[in-house]
């Protein structure tokens, strides 16, 4: 059975934005109804009384020095959400799309935007449904809000455009009668209310952190799986070296790998006769490392969180005093440096796992058959999909450069510092991805390092990931098409299956459950 979430505005959890991510129902509690109906009432008596109020009855940017008259200020909003809708590229991915459509959805609930009931209650059939508009990725600058995207979702509600619809684009009208909807008549404010916010580049940066997560969960997994292969020390993830260091990130990782190493037989069998003193980096440094990944990706989850139950349009209602007053909650800064911290993250996890692999691969280092083959020479191995991680790396690397230190003046200059924040968030899956096939790769080399140190076993938990591999995957003893082999281990680690193989309740979570 789908799972189903129920959206308190302002109250929703990271654990609960992940779940909608990963497919959940959203469910609006209705308690926001009258909120919501009196910000509608404020902008009535807004047109009523006819003062010039921004977004209500002016023009946009600069041109809201241009007064509107009453009988067009439904066209003026019309007129907003089309001429916005100027997106270009690959449309977002469904999954992005639904998260979207929540996040605006608790941000209207709020009754800071002015929009109606029967507004709200539109967006929010639509997801119902499972219909979700076709939004091109890329056009935003992250500044006035996400505007051009997010005009192309209050389009599609207006009947313009195209949802997707079990996976084939569907023209808007049509999409929208299949579910019982008229096209979404916009009433004063509401068009500026729909197209401005930060839902876009939000969802975006959510997408990467929930993906961040299950990669860096996995690389735990294969961090003590190669550790055991190359039969190297967990004397460096003793509980005492880390408690020391006082960073909560390092203490838990240490943690983890100690309890997934915990009744090894391999580690056991050189106890007392290995003459190795240090292991390298990329082994003795997991907690470090890996616990100042943990602790980036939770204060950017901790950013986010706010961001996903705030209000980031434009202008804001307050209906206790009736007044309309605009701001700039619409600068997706803080998102901006969030998804920032996500990349440099992902980065890492990355490149600490490609440096195990290329330390298994190396016989001088790992003390193991060159390029993890029985036939070294004959065979080449695992020779090239180390050269694949390294590739991956690098491409990582040059998607990392901070999207927040950049700014480029839109709108005549109306619009004079831009955060970024939509194009820094949008790369985040990609690389994701990338670190997931990095870390697949790496479960590929330590599951075959250790095979060669049979009857011996690992724990009982690295044992259970391993097996789960071994479903999939066989043991390499000749040459063989490597790239199926390459893409069963990495979606083990983008499933989460992995992880959820070693039954480990250690593992840490970026963003936890309530009580963990």
């Amino acid at each position: 059975m789908t799972e189903t979430v129920m959206l308190i505005p302002g109250s929703v959890t990271l654990a609960d934005w992940r779940r909608v991510y990963f497919g959940a129902d959203i469910v609006l509690d209705e308690k926001c109804r009258p909120g919501i109906e009196a910000g509608a009432e404020t902008i009535e008596a807004i047109v009523t009384k006819g003062d010039p109020v921004y977004g209500v009855n002016t023009g946009f940017g600069k041109l809201a020095s241009v007064r509107i008259g009453q009988a067009d200020l439904a066209t003026l909003q019309r007129n907003l959400v089309l001429s916005h809708a100027a997106g270009v590229g690959e449309p977002l991915p469904a999954a992005v799309v639904r998260l979207v459509m929540g996040l605006k959805l608790a941000s209207l609930a709020q009754g800071a935007s002015g929009v109606r009931w029967s507004t709200v209650e539109h967006l929010s059939a639509c997801l119902a449904a499972g219909i979700a508009p076709v939004i091109p990725g890329q056009g935003s600058v992250g500044a006035s809000g996400d505007l051009a995207p997010l005009a192309h979702l209050s389009a599609a509600l207006m009947g313009v455009g195209e949802f997707f619809v079990d996976g084939m684009r569907v023209e808007a009208e049509d999409a929208l009668a299949r579910i019982g909807l008229s096209p979404l008549v916009l009433g004063p404010k509401e068009g500026l209310a729909l197209l401005n916010g930060t839902q876009v580049s939000t969802a975006l940066a959510l997408a990467g952190l929930f993906e961040a997560e299950r990669v860096f969960q996995a690389a735990l997994v294969t961090g003590a799986l190669a550790t055991d292969a190359a039969k190297g020390s967990d004397g460096p993830f003793d509980e005492r070296i880390q408690k020391l260091r006082r960073h909560l990130g390092q203490i838990e990782v240490a943690a983890a790998l100690r309890s997934l190493m915990q009744g090894s037989a391999i580690r056991a069998s050189h106890l007392t006769n290995d003459e190795r003193v240090q292991d390298p980096y990329c082994l003795r440094c997991q907690p470090q490392v890996m616990g100042a990944v943990l602790d980036l990706l939770r204060q950017a989850g901790d950013t986010l969180g706010a961001e996903a139950n705030g209000v980031s349009d434009n202008p804001l209602v307050f209906s206790d005093t009736g007044e309309v007053i605009s701001g700039g909650n619409f600068h997706a800064e803080p998102v901006a440096f969030a998804a920032d911290m996500i990349a440099m993250a992902l980065c890492e996890i990355g490149s600490l796992a490609e440096r195990r692999i290329a330390m298994l691969v190396d016989p001088v280092l790992s003390g193991l058959p060159a390029f993890l083959t029985p036939k070294p020479g004959l065979n080449s191995g695992f020779m090239i999909p180390q050269v694949t991680a390294a590739a991956l790396v690098s491409e990582n690397k040059q998607r990392a450069y901070p999207a927040s230190v950049d700014s480029i003046p839109t709108s005549a200059n109306q619009e004079d510092h831009v955060s970024m924040a939509t194009h820094g968030a949008r790369r985040l899956l990609p690389m994701a991805a990338n670190a997931a096939n990095v870390i697949g790769i790496e479960l590929l080399a330590a599951a075959q390092g250790c095979d060669f140190h049979a009857p011996m076993t690992s724990s009982e938990a690295l044992e259970r990931a391993r097996a789960t591999l071994r479903a999939r995957v066989p043991h390499l003893n000749d040459d063989r098409y490597m790239a199926p082999d390459m893409e069963q281990a990495a979606e083990l680690v983008r499933s989460g299956a992995l992880a959820a193989a070693t039954g480990n309740s250690m593992l840490p979570l970026v963003a936890a459950e309530p009580g963990r």
